[in-house]
């Protein structure tokens, strides 16, 4: 009898394959994906995500997981050109598989493994109606909604408006008629950046055991992650050269992203306007690269607009050139694209058009004249210029946008607050998993300041369950049952109540006459025998005051839950016991952000104490 349940694609036991036509030896990390996949499908139904930076052999990886699949499996891409790599590397083996994609004027999925565009398929969903085991998404990170059975159904109490027009989109309908056929359907996506400026992470749960959200996202777990700096060590990929652009850089920093982390397009032109001389000076720079000591093979450009592109492009020899958007017309980029390729151009200028799917290895100098604010594309964009390529020994990065990432950041998966901030390292005092947030640090290298809220640990059972660590480094105290929950939460998680609007309470103490509000942009803690004493400094220098008596056991324990807990920004909670340890230590506390006090009598008494405020009211020392 057919095995059809966990496992069901698979012929096992995996092996490294090699035809006839053209031996594949697969590197050790394409087969580590390929056993990581035979693995996770043999215990769950779970959709998986592998990510493999640019230039790791996404290609071969699919074909080995379609050459060993027993039933009918489908291999999607979002452009033609990816559905026909993905087939001739499958092909490539001796084997043969259908194509289903309108561009490549091949609609066949009669054989065993098809490759498909997702939109050709799914405006003809009814050709699909067998019996598929396994479903692959290559650049997966560009699929939106929830691909697990509990939010494929409309019907669904945990789906939300929002969230059934997500599941309306072409992935989510097409795996949704495939699972109607077999429930156990397997869903596996790939990519090199598994992370959506505006969306966050594409998978919740990651393999070694943390967890990227509490939300769920289009795939449950990834299953397999290796590391860029890891794959250009063993030679793998071309070293990355960063080149300080000091002669000429735009300052985009006056510019304020929208939600999914883009830029205005009319704000940009407004002020690429005023550096003419900036983007001339720049264009003159990369062709001096090019005809320098050192000729470069293959030089892209990525620029911030079609109009600062057309700019660009106009400083350089239009022989050399060629200028790519979204609006060029199919055949004639197909064109360009092949010139640049055959080194018949040296320059390609491109806007948000080559990010993905493009590959041309020669490329050795990568200039990114355009703002972002994910560390994802920037590595993206990077990652053009890091294939192996005859006579090329590094790629040339040029940041003239100065959006100044490093190349091997970890992704951080929140929008960077401050162009000062960079990712940091903070252990979890509870679990001791090691998160990344963005952060600040000083002249040694130590921690000031982070912007974490929630430890993204995560223990995984011998039975497979998922539990997440529930630390919280900022967070919001429910009123009526003291638990701690996100700091933009307005109900408690715990016991439902209504938890209180920062802005409300701002709002009611300001149009009281004997309240009083002040912006913290300082505390200091002094000792007074056994009592501490602590003011709250606002911006012109007005203080607050209260005390606390560490020899009294109820004041000790509020003291030590508004303080000793957040005390290293919540990395290293202390219980304070005397006023002597809380003075010597007063460096490592954290000032709240309002400090609210009520007049009784002739005295102010502090009421309310705001820590990691989110709202609409200005912070102190913030323009």
């Amino acid at each position: 009898m057919e095995q059809t349940g966990k496992g069901a694609f698979l012929c096992l036991p995996v092996r490294i394959f090699k035809s006839s036509a053209m031996p594949f030896i697969l590197r050790h990390y394409q087969q580590d994906a390929v056993d990581a996949t035979v693995a996770h499908f043999r215990q769950s139904d779970d959709s998986a995500v592998i990510v493999l930076p640019t230039g790791a052999g996404k290609s071969l990886v699919i074909a080995e997981l379609a050459r060993i699949a027993r039933r009918k499996i489908l291999v999607l891409a979002h452009v033609k050109e990816l559905v026909e790599q993905n087939h001739n590397k499958y092909e490539s083996y001796g084997l043969k598989a259908s194509i289903y994609s309108a561009g490549l004027n091949q609609k066949d999925n009669a054989r065993q493994v098809t490759f498909a565009s997702i939109q050709s398929v799914a405006r003809n969903l009814a050709d699909f109606s067998q019996d598929y085991s396994l479903v692959i998404i290559d650049e997966c990170h560009r699929v939106s909604g929830i691909l697990d059975d509990d939010f494929l159904h409309q019907d669904n109490p945990a789906d939300n408006t929002a969230q059934k027009v997500n599941n309306e989109s072409q992935y989510l309908s097409l795996i949704k008629q495939l699972k109607s056929v077999n429930p156990q359907l397997k869903v596996l996506g790939l990519t090199a950046t598994p992370y959506r400026m505006g969306v966050g992470w594409i998978y919740q749960y990651h393999y070694h055991g943390y967890c990227r959200t509490d939300t769920a996202r289009p795939f449950k777990i990834c299953i397999y992650d290796l590391p860029l700096k890891l794959m250009i060590k063993k030679g793998y990929l071309t070293p990355p050269k960063m080149v300080d652009a000091a002669i000429a850089h735009y300052d985009f920093s006056s510019l304020i992203p929208n939600a999914s982390g883009n830029y205005n397009e009319q704000e940009v032109n407004s002020l690429l306007q005023k550096y003419p001389r900036v983007t001339k000076g720049i264009t003159e720079q990369i062709k001096s690269l090019v005809q320098g000591d050192t000729p470069r093979q293959g030089v892209m450009i990525f620029a911030a607009t079609v109009k600062h592109a057309t700019e660009v492009a106009s400083y350089l020899d239009a022989d050399d050139t060629a200028l790519i958007t979204a609006d060029t017309p199919s055949a004639e980029r197909q064109t360009l694209i092949q010139r640049f390729k055959n080194k018949d151009i040296h320059f390609l200028v491109n806007v948000s058009v080559l990010t993905t799917g493009f590959d041309a290895p020669h490329v050795d100098v990568i200039a990114i004249l355009r703002p972002t604010q994910s560390v994802s594309l920037f590595q993206q964009i990077v990652g053009r210029g890091l294939r192996l390529s005859p006579n090329k020994t590094d790629c040339l990065v040029i940041d003239y946008a100065g959006n100044g990432f490093d190349l091997f950041y970890p992704e951080v998966g929140e929008t960077r607050p401050s162009a000062d901030s960079v990712p940091v390292m903070v252990p979890c005092p509870q679990c001791g998993f090691a998160n990344t947030f963005w952060g600040k640090v000083d002249d040694q290298g130590h921690i000031t300041e982070h912007f974490g809220r929630k430890c993204r640990g995560l223990e995984i059972t011998e039975a497979g369950d998922k539990i997440p660590c529930d630390y919280r480094f900022r967070f919001k105290e429910c009123p009526h049952c003291g638990a701690e929950n996100d700091i933009a939460a307005r109900q408690c998680a715990s016991c439902q109540q209504a938890v209180v609007d920062p802005d409300d309470q701002l709002k009611a103490a300001l149009r009281l006459k004997n309240a009083m509000v002040i912006r913290c942009s300082g505390v200091v803690f002094e000792r007074e025998d056994t009592r501490v004493k602590i003011s709250y400094v606002d911006e012109d220098g007005l203080a607050l005051k209260e005390s606390f008596d560490l020899a009294h056991a109820g004041q000790r324990a509020v003291f030590n839950r508004l303080f000793g807990r957040r005390f290293q920004h919540a990395v290293k909670p202390v219980q304070f016991s005397s006023a002597q340890e809380v003075v010597t230590l007063s460096e490592g506390f954290s000032a709240p952000d309002f400090v609210i006090a009520r007049k009784v009598g002739k005295h102010w008494r502090v009421k309310e104490r705001l820590f990691d405020y989110v709202g609409a009211y200005r912070k102190a020392n913030e323009l």
